[in-house]
């Protein structure tokens, strides 16, 4: 029996009425309206730029070898070949 049906069997031992506060009252509905809703990650100051980029295999594999964040390494690479 996992605790979802346990808790719905003895639905006495979580309910009461005096841990619920009513969400009906003027205090609550203010707060509802006003609370900004953040969904997902926060927005980057400077996004990314999706594109499609054709390039040798040998560079591709080569930035591949070192492992995970290739992609940020090549972007790194190519921010200094430009002098950023």
């Amino acid at each position: 029996m996992n605790a979802k049906q346990k808790a719905i069997e003895h639905p006495s031992e979580w309910e009461a009425d005096d841990d619920i506060p009513d969400l009906s009252t003027p205090e609550w509905v203010a707060r509802f309206a006003t609370a900004k809703v953040q969904r997902g990650r926060p927005k980057a100051p400077n996004p990314k730029v999706s594109t499609t980029l054709r390039l040798d295999p040998e560079v591709v594999a080569r930035f591949k070898e070192d492992g995970p964040g290739w992609q940020s390494r090549m972007n790194a690479a190519l921010r200094r070949a430009a002098g950023l």
